[in-house]
């Protein structure tokens, strides 16, 4: 708990346990602590009596779950590499073809069966190739 004799410094990384989250103390806003997620985002209102400096576990955990969300907010923000072969292609929605070969995969993915399922993967992006590209 922090007292009136620790006054809290911005920046400094607070552990909220009314939201069971860490937070960047930013300042005060009346009565409340004004604290915003690791890595960005909404401030939130906490009570000062209750705040606590993070431990290191808290600190970290906050720190990775700040750079997964980046990482995630990145993936989204770009359309996937249709010649990315690590990850299986997409159907073009509305497409009959598309949607075949998808069915396809989803058999063979249903019985175990990798060459079947790797197959239909190829003849789905070699249709997207050729009949989906801009």
């Amino acid at each position: 708990m922090t007292t009136k004799s620790e006054p809290l410094e911005p920046g400094s990384l607070l552990y909220d346990p009314a939201t069971s989250r860490v937070g960047e103390y930013q300042d005060r806003s009346g009565p409340y602590a004004m604290l915003r997620p690791v890595g960005g985002g909404r401030e939130w209102q906490a009570d000062p009596a209750s705040l606590r400096p993070a431990t290191h576990r808290e600190r970290l955990s906050a720190g990775v779950r700040a750079a997964n969300q980046h990482t995630r907010a990145a993936d989204m923000s770009a359309p996937p590499d249709p010649e990315d072969v690590g990850r299986p292609p997409k159907p073009v929605p509305g497409c009959t073809s598309c949607a075949e070969l998808a069915g396809r995969r989803a058999e063979a993915r249903a019985v175990y069966d990798r060459s079947a399922e790797t197959d239909a993967n190829v003849l789905l992006r070699q249709h997207q190739r050729q009949e989906h590209r801009a």
